[in-house]
């Protein structure tokens, strides 16, 4: 998928927009249409779509601190593509457990949870974050419902599976030291 890097983009939109107004007022409207489209998607491409892609590569990369730059600098969260809201709480909640703020990455887990993730690999991510979080407050029996709700789902990544796997073997140790 093509990626605009986001200072292009808001020079792209200031450029087209600000080209499109003083060509409208120069030469008429008709003159300046194509210019001011241009802009007008791209300014509503940033604003339904923000910032996720990008900040989910710097994510990949570790590359935590731009990560979150990058998402801070998403418009209005609630105003994004339904999917992209839910990347965009996931990913808040990814960077809080970076962090070491588990409260702060449940909260944010809760909310992408709570919109509807278009794949059971998405959803299964969230259920096992969630699950870690519960374990690592000594909540086991949360953590297991969320452990079970994850293996429910039909996985295809071959690294959720593995983390489906380590978690089970987490929580059975934890029911044979009781």
């Amino acid at each position: 998928m093509l990626t605009i890097n986001i200072y292009l983009r808001f020079g792209l939109i200031a450029l087209f927009l600000g080209g499109g107004i003083l060509l409208a007022l120069l030469y008429g409207f008709w003159y300046a249409f194509p210019l001011l489209l241009i802009g007008i998607a791209l300014l509503a491409g940033y604003l339904f779509l923000g910032t996720i892609q990008s900040a989910a590569q710097l994510v990949q990369t570790a590359q935590f601190e731009e990560a979150e730059k990058r998402l801070s600098l998403t418009f209005k969260p609630e105003w994004l593509y339904k999917t992209n809201r839910a990347f965009y709480y996931l990913i808040k909640g990814t960077l809080a457990m970076q962090r070491k703020d588990m409260d702060q990455a449940e909260e944010w887990l809760n909310k992408a949870q709570s919109i509807e993730l278009p794949s059971d690999n998405e959803k299964a991510m969230v259920q096992l974050q969630l699950a870690n979080i519960h374990a690592m407050k000594n909540r086991w029996n949360k953590a297991k419902i969320h452990f079970t709700q994850a293996k429910k789902l039909k996985v295809t990544e071959p690294q959720i599976k593995e983390q489906i796997k380590q978690l089970e073997k987490a929580i059975t140790n934890r029911g044979l030291m009781k």
